[in-house]
C-alpha cells in the first residue's frame, strides 16, 4: 500500500498558510480534479478524494491542531496519538492500538463525567454495547459532536451504523468530506422555469418541455412534465433524479421547475376563488330575472333578485380552483353585477323613462 502524502503537500500550502489560502487551495484542485469533469479517469479521482480529505482535516482547526501534533496517527488509531485523542471532551480514553485483534481494556469518559471499564476481546459488540449501553442507556440518540454519536446520525465521526457527514459510518464508507474507501455525494438541484396557462394550472395537464442538460455537456433534453391541477405562481415541481448526478454512485439531484401562471380574458384568480363580472339589463335589476355566467366549468343561469344595485356579488360556491392538497376541496367563484345603463333610447323609451322619473320626484 502506497504511503500517505503530507496534507500539506497535497494542498500544495505551507505550515503556515491561512485559512483563507487552504480553502482557496482546495477550491482550485476539487475543481480540476473533479469526477463530472474527469469521467473514467481514475487518477484524477484519486486525487479528488486526496485534496478532499486533506481540507476535512486542515479546515478543521482542532483536526489541524491534531495533524500538525501527531500527523495521521490522530485519526487512523495506529499510534499514541490515536488513543489519547478526544472528541470535544465526550471520551477521554481510546481504543488502543485500534480494532486489529487481541484483547484489549481500558476506559472512556461519558457525557455525565464519570469513567467506563471497557474490555475488547475480538468482538466488536462487547465494546459498543458496553458503551452505548452504559453511556446512553440503551436508547438512541443524535449527537452533533466530532465522537461517537449513539445510534443517531452524527456529525464528523462514528454514528452508528447510518449515514456519516463528513467522518466515518461505521463501515469505512463515508458520505462528505472524511475519510473512507468510498466518496459518495449527492447532486446538485437545478432549477428552471415552466410557463402554463391559467387552464392548464386549474385542470391540470402533461406538457414538454426542453432544457439544457449539464450532465451532458450542455445538450438539450426534453421531458414530459405533469403540471398538477391547483398550481399557482411561484409553486414548483419536483423531478426527482434529473438534477446533477451523483459523485461515485451518489443519488442525482432533482430539477425543480418554477411555475408562472399565465392570465384568462374576464377571470383574475386568488388563491383558490376566482373573481368575475357580469352585466346584466337596468330592467333586469329593476325587476329581477336570470342572468347567464360563464364559469370555468361551463356557463350557469343565476337568478337576479329584484332591486340588485351595481356592484353587487353572487357567489357560486365550489367554482373556483381545485386544491392541490385534496381534489375533493374546491374554491368558489365570485360574481360582482354591473348595471347596463343605455346610451340610446327610442322616443317611446324615452318618454316613459321621463314618466317615471315624475312619479319618484
Amino acid at each position: 500500500m502506497a504511503a500517505k502524502r503530507d496534507y500539506y503537500e497535497i494542498l500544495g500550502v505551507d505550515k503556515n498558510a491561512s485559512e483563507s489560502a487552504i480553502k482557496k487551495a482546495y477550491r482550485r484542485l476539487a475543481k480540476k480534479y473533479h469526477p463530472d469533469t474527469n469521467a473514467g479517469d481514475k487518477d484524477a479521482e484519486r486525487k479528488f478524494k486526496e485534496v478532499t480529505e486533506a481540507y476535512s482535516v486542515l479546515s478543521d482547526s482542532e483536526k489541524k491542531k491534531m495533524y500538525d501534533q501527531f500527523g495521521y496517527a490522530a485519526f487512523d488509531a495506529t499510534g499514541e496519538a490515536g488513543s489519547a485523542y478526544s472528541s470535544h471532551g465526550a471520551y477521554g480514553g481510546g481504543f488502543g492500538n485500534g480494532f486489529s485483534g487481541g484483547s484489549y481494556s481500558g476506559s472512556y469518559r461519558g457525557p455525565d463525567g464519570s469513567y467506563h471499564e471497557y474490555h475488547f476481546d475480538g468482538n466488536m459488540d462487547d465494546i459498543f454495547d458496553g458503551m452505548f449501553g452504559n453511556v446512553f442507556g440503551g436508547g438512541a440518540r443524535e449527537d452533533s459532536g466530532r465522537g461517537f454519536g449513539g445510534f443517531g446520525r452524527g456529525s464528523g465521526g462514528f454514528d452508528g451504523f447510518r449515514r456519516s457527514s463528513g467522518g466515518f459510518d461505521g463501515f469505512g464508507r463515508t458520505s462528505g468530506n472524511g475519510f473512507g474507501q468510498e466518496f459518495r455525494q449527492r447532486g446538485s438541484d437545478l432549477y428552471a422555469e415552466v410557463s402554463v396557462s391559467f387552464d392548464e394550472a386549474a385542470f391540470g395537464c402533461d406538457k414538454m418541455v426542453t432544457l439544457q442538460n449539464p450532465n451532458t455537456g450542455g445538450s438539450t433534453q426534453t421531458l414530459k412534465v405533469h403540471i398538477p391541477a391547483g398550481i399557482d405562481t411561484g409553486k414548483s415541481v419536483r423531478l426527482r433524479g434529473k438534477g446533477m448526478k451523483g459523485i461515485n454512485g451518489g443519488e442525482n439531484g432533482d430539477l425543480l421547475l418554477k411555475v408562472t401562471v399565465g392570465n384568462k380574458l374576464g377571470f383574475e384568480r386568488k388563491g383558490s376563488d376566482v373573481y368575475t363580472t357580469v352585466s346584466i339589463p337596468y330592467t333586469t335589476a329593476v325587476f329581477g330575472g336570470e342572468t347567464r355566467v360563464h364559469t370555468l366549468y361551463g356557463d350557469v343561469v343565476c337568478k337576479i333578485r329584484e332591486g340588485t344595485q351595481s356592484g353587487s356579488k353572487i357567489r357560486l360556491k365550489g367554482k373556483g380552483i381545485v386544491s392541490m392538497k385534496d381534489k375533493n376541496v374546491y374554491g368558489d367563484q365570485y360574481v360582482t353585477i354591473e348595471i347596463q345603463v343605455p346610451r340610446h333610447l327610442k322616443p317611446e323609451a324615452r318618454q316613459k323613462l321621463m314618466e317615471y322619473q315624475r312619479v319618484c320626484a
